[in-house]
């Protein structure tokens, strides 16, 4: 089972259909929304700011999502897949969205929805990424604009099959 603990009066919610794999880890002040999935050893770290998850997010192995002390918490919206590793920090990120494997998002930074961060990608503070983009490198900037088939074959698809995944594990 995984580690849910509240936290300074706070206890982690979680909305219908969620998945938690066993080494999945939520503390504190985290709502998410329904069919999202936590997949192992996520770490989900409300204890400094708030998290707040939509619906229909997974966010993958190894992935860590973070917040800081009184500035900066962290909103994800609904249709989002965060892969393997990516670590999230103190930012928002709108709907329709897939971050890369490994990517790092950093304070303040905000993702607009319809967007791609590519795997490694390192998301300096303070960057707006504009709606209908792709950024990729160190730093990260805009490399192209999402295509249709982009958005459908990778972000929607991604986020679906994670459903499907997630549906594999419950009992």
């Amino acid at each position: 089972m995984a580690l849910v603990r509240t936290l300074n009066g706070h206890t982690p919610s979680m909305g219908k259909d969620c998945f938690l794999a066993e080494t999945a880890v939520i503390i504190g002040d985290v709502i998410m929304g329904d069919n999202c999935s936590i997949w192992y050893n996520a770490v989900l770290r409300g204890d400094v700011h708030y998290i707040r998850i939509g619906n229909k997010v997974n966010i993958q192995d190894g992935a860590i999502v973070h917040c800081t002390y009184k500035k900066a918490p962290t909103n994800i919206g609904n249709n989002v897949s965060i892969a393997h590793n990516a670590i999230i920090h103190g930012c928002t990120i709108h709907d329709n969205v897939l971050v890369g494997m490994g990517a790092i998002i950093m304070d303040n930074v905000i993702i607009e929805s319809n967007c791609v961060i590519a795997a490694g990608a390192v998301v300096l503070e303070n960057t707006h990424v504009e709606s209908g983009s792709v950024y990729a490198g160190t730093p990260a900037k805009k490399v192209k604009t999402i295509s249709k088939e982009l958005l459908e074959g990778q972000i929607n698809r991604i986020a679906d099959s994670y459903i499907m995944y997630a549906g594999w594990y419950k009992d």
